[in-house]
C-alpha cells in the first residue's frame, strides 16, 4: 500500500488549476466517478468494475476518467491489461484547501451563538 508524504499533502492549486478541477467535477457522471474512486482508496478500480458500479457504459466511463486525469484529480497505473485507477488524493485536498483559504475571515466557521 502507498503512502502521502507530507510533500504531496502539501500541494498548493493556482486559480487556473481549481477552475480545471471544479469544472472537471461539475458533470454527475464525473463526479459519481470520482467519488467511487475516493471510496476505493489507494486500491483504485479498473473502468470495467467502475462501469458495472455506476451503471455508465465504458466509452462514456473512459471520456470521463480522461476529464479527470487531465484535471489531476485522478491517475492511473496500468496492471496486467488493465488500468487502475485512483482518485488522487492530495489533489482533492488541495482542492479543498484552495476553496476554504480564507474561510470566514480567518474565524472559526459555524453559526454565532445567540445572545443572552
Amino acid at each position: 500500500m502507498e503512502t502521502i508524504s507530507l510533500t504531496e499533502a502539501m500541494i498548493s492549486l493556482d486559480e487556473r488549476s481549481a477552475v480545471k478541477a471544479l469544472a472537471a467535477l461539475a458533470q454527475a457522471q464525473r463526479l459519481r466517478a470520482f467519488r467511487a474512486l475516493v471510496v476505493a482508496g489507494l486500491d483504485g478500480l479498473t473502468p470495467g468494475v467502475m462501469a458495472e458500479q455506476l451503471g455508465i457504459a465504458p466509452s462514456a466511463l473512459s471520456f470521463h476518467l480522461k476529464e479527470l486525469a487531465h484535471s489531476g484529480l485522478v491517475s492511473s497505473e496500468p496492471r496486467g491489461r488493465n488500468l487502475i485507477y485512483r482518485a488522487d488524493i492530495a489533489q482533492m485536498n488541495a482542492l479543498l484547501a484552495y476553496l476554504t483559504e480564507h474561510c470566514c475571515e480567518g474565524q472559526v466557521c459555524g453559526p454565532k451563538p445567540a445572545a443572552c
